[in-house]
């Protein structure tokens, strides 16, 4: 009935990106990887073959194409197989791209017969059990005398994507666009995608998501590397709203995805949940390895722990527009626009409880004994699960803990530092509160900002997070908490505007777009100096904080 209801009252249009984050990646082990080079992966569409290159034992030349297979998705791969002669040579034979009914295989080699450094060919069959044909040079105008390969064919057969050192580019290498009117036409001259997309280092490996809405891409491992990555080189994405719009300002993928290592050749799954690539020195197997990375939609818009019906009004306020934190259908990309898509989605996690990636700190504030109260966020913000902080004397009540405000608090080590320029694009904090006097502080940072307090004169919520300078100010709601009920508030920066939020609703918003703090360390029920005005008196239940931006 509820998702009746909301299908019955939803029309419009629109454009932007999905909210979504990765998993941590995953090594695929040792039945694939080597100690050997294994390296530039490409996932065929109904994600049973694997195509790779490699230069492990049983490689006639300097690398071969190898294939792994398994029977369904949820099986572990099978032992990798060359794909023989004719493919199989005395030569570089690599970068694998499989055409969506696995009967074209293109990839890059040195081969006699091409006409650059490094030439795109491509190799046909009949059928899946049949062998591969004799490897053809697909020439001008897909080849160049300078180095052409990276070629990535989209699921409809289309596009080739490639990458190309050719004259007129803006960098080193450059991406590129062929097309054709059906497959059994001849490709046309490929089209640069322009300086939006290409920069002046190497952009190579291009990969196609399924839609034709996504395309990922790497740095090269040899560098210059673009600006703004996490390691040696990096995955990036651009994406765009429909297949006839131009593609937008690459994305990195940020340092989940990036790690120190490089991190190059992505291949994303057709249904767009995995994300496939090599890495160097990520205590692999040789000295490239092959991982996958789950790609997760954001399903709990608001940042309470569960999806429920709360979730699914915050999609319909936003139904028909391009916004962002609900466009996560199809899973997990999006298509640009919040509808029955991201509707279905949204529905098949309906009342569940979320294990959400971008949860960096939790404390639930539940205990019923003892005297330490329990961080239950993980150890990838800096410190481990259990790590202790000071419990206030006043003990639980209603499912909440009771401050004095007069020397009751907690303390912990920095959860998220608002200056990391890896947060850029935002954090929130949310806690339940009950109580409180014109002055106190929830959540303070020692020697840095109050991050949620209450106005010394009014008792109005305020935030002394700011860019910092002498031009900077304080953001101070018009929204008094402090009159005996249970309120959730909270702070939310998207990288360019502060937010703070009383039970569902914005009540104050600025433009900023830098934060300033310290990162000493975390209160909660103080004040940043411990001064005896700012301890909280009242109940604090449930503190939250995303590395990522929720809804109000």
């Amino acid at each position: 009935m509820i998702v009746g209801f909301v299908v019955a009252t939803m029309l419009g249009g629109g454009s932007t990106n999905a909210d979504f984050t990765f998993g941590e990646p995953t090594n695929l082990g040792a039945t694939v990887n080597s100690a050997y080079r294994d390296n530039l992966p490409c996932i065929s569409i109904d994600g049973l073959s694997l195509y790779f290159g490699s230069d492990r034992p049983g490689t006639s030349g300097e690398r071969d194409i190898w294939a792994t297979r398994r029977a369904t998705i949820d099986e572990d791969w099978g032992n990798p197989v060359n794909l023989g002669p004719p493919v199989r040579g005395p030569y570089r034979d690599t970068d694998p791209d499989i055409s969506s009914d696995e009967l074209e295989l293109y990839f890059y080699s040195d081969r006699p017969g091409g006409i650059g450094g490094d030439d795109i060919w491509v190799t046909r069959r009949d059928s899946r059990d049949d062998v591969w044909g004799e490897p053809v040079n697909l020439r001008s105008p897909i080849n160049s005398s300078a180095h052409d390969y990276g070629a990535c064919l989209s699921a409809d057969g289309l596009e080739l994507y490639l990458n190309s050192m050719r004259s007129g580019g803006s960098g080193w290498h450059d991406l590129y666009v062929a097309r054709r009117l059906t497959i059994s036409d001849q490709w046309s001259a490929p089209v640069n995608l322009g300086s939006v997309v290409n920069g002046p280092t190497h952009d190579v490996y291009p990969s196609i998501s399924a839609d034709g809405l996504c395309l990922l891409f790497s740095d090269h491992g040899s560098g210059p590397y673009r600006e703004g990555g996490f390691g040696a080189a990096d995955i990036w994405m651009t994406r765009r709203p429909t297949t006839d719009e131009p593609w937008g300002l690459p994305e990195n993928l940020g340092p989940i995805m990036n790690g120190p290592a490089g991190d190059r050749c992505p291949s994303i799954s057709a249904d767009g949940s995995m994300l496939y690539f090599h890495s160097t020195d990520r205590d692999g197997f040789g000295q490239h390895d092959i991982y996958q990375a789950p790609i997760i939609p954001i399903v709990d818009f608001n940042g309470d722990g569960f999806v429920d019906t709360a979730d699914m009004c915050i999609m319909v306020d936003y139904w028909g527009t391009d916004e962002s934190l609900c466009d996560i259908g199809p899973t997990p990309l999006g298509n640009g626009i919040v509808d029955i898509q991201d509707l279905i989605v949204l529905a098949e996690h309906l009342f569940e409880d979320v294990d959400d990636p971008t949860l960096v700190a939790h404390w639930p504030l539940d205990e019923t004994e003892g005297m330490v109260v329990a961080d239950s966020a993980g150890d990838n913000n800096g410190y481990a699960l259990g790590d202790p902080v000071w419990r206030p004397d006043g003990g639980q009540v209603n499912g909440a803990l009771e401050f004095d405000g007069i020397d009751d608090f907690m303390s912990a080590p920095t959860p998220i530092n608002p200056a990391d320029p890896e947060i850029s694009s935002g954090f929130s904090v949310l806690v339940w509160v009950n109580g409180g006097s014109p002055g106190q502080a929830i959540i303070s940072e020692p020697g840095g900002p109050d991050w949620l307090s209450l106005d010394p004169l009014t008792g109005h919520l305020m935030t002394e997070l700011t860019s910092g300078g002498r031009s900077a100010t304080f953001l101070v709601s018009q929204t008094v908490i402090t009159d005996g009920n249970w309120h959730r508030i909270g702070f939310v920066w998207d990288g360019l505007h502060r937010t703070l939020c009383v039970d569902g609703v914005a009540v104050a918003e600025d433009t900023q777009e830098s934060l300033e703090s310290p990162a000493n360390g975390f209160y909660i029920g103080t004040g940043k100096a411990m001064a005896p005005e700012t301890f909280f008196s009242g109940l604090i239940d449930d503190v939250r904080i995303y590395d990522r931006v929720v809804a109000p």
